[in-house]
């Protein structure tokens, strides 16, 4: 009990933070959406997030994210006299997508936050019409620079976003990013700033559609100047799971 005691204390704690931070830039914290990241997490700890109410939970691996939302699905249909519950949760595929696993994922993932070539979201669009689904992306940008992380450059992400718009059976609705893991936070503001943006500049020029809503960007360490610089997702889990 005291463990999952930390847990509602440390949403909480999550909760009131991106309330203040919306509060002080003037933002409605309605359009914030948290998704908590379960990767970390036993299938106790998931089950409590559930239970306070939080139905979207992300995944960095396919095989765990397969793993757990049939443990989590098979949890609510145990539980399904339980009023407070949910009938079921949304996953979320935050980590990098093989196009051999594209597959596997799209039963489970009610978003996508990954898509970072052509390729890949031809493979997601071409097994998406075979499995008669209509999943949602994210186009993932590399606003950092950084060589060693995957998403698309800047420079490209435009042309990237207009060939995707093109695809059927599947619906660009965003993109995301990931800042460099550092103490500085203007280093961590200049990547967040630059993909926000990067999401104006595509709908000013009417690139993408009206679905075309969402910046998911922020984690544990950086998520207050996501909230300041205008993401509506946030993927955050050892904020919630640590200790």
């Amino acid at each position: 009990m005291f463990v999952m005691s930390k847990i509602s204390e440390r949403l909480e704690q999550v909760k009131e933070t991106i309330n203040s931070v919306c509060d002080r830039a003037g933002r409605d914290p309605g359009e914030v959406k948290l998704i908590v990241v379960t990767k970390s997490a036993s299938l106790e700890a998931v089950k409590e997030v559930i239970r306070l109410g939080f139905t979207d939970l992300g995944e960095n691996r396919v095989q765990q994210l397969k793993k757990v939302s049939v443990q989590v699905a098979s949890f609510l249909q145990m539980s399904a006299a339980e009023s407070d519950l949910p009938k079921s949760v949304n996953w979320h595929m935050i980590g990098h997508l093989q196009r051999n696993k594209v597959r596997q994922v799209l039963p489970a993932a009610s978003l996508i936050h990954s898509v970072d070539t052509l390729r890949l979201a031809e493979e997601i669009s071409a097994s998406a019409t075979k499995l008669n689904l209509h999943p949602k992306v994210l186009l993932q940008v590399n606003t950092s620079n950084e060589p060693q992380k995957y998403g698309v450059p800047v420079g490209a992400a435009t042309h990237l976003a207009e060939q995707i718009g093109t695809l059927p059976n599947m619906e660009l609705v965003g993109l995301m990013t990931m800042a460099p893991l550092t103490h500085n936070k203007e280093v961590v503001r200049v990547c967040f700033v630059r993909a926000r943006e990067l999401f104006d500049e595509m709908c000013g020029e009417k690139i993408v559609g009206p679905q075309f809503k969402e910046l998911s960007m922020g984690m544990s360490s950086d998520y207050e100047i996501a909230v300041a610089e205008g993401g509506t997702i946030l993927r955050i889990g050892s904020a919630i799971f640590a200790g």
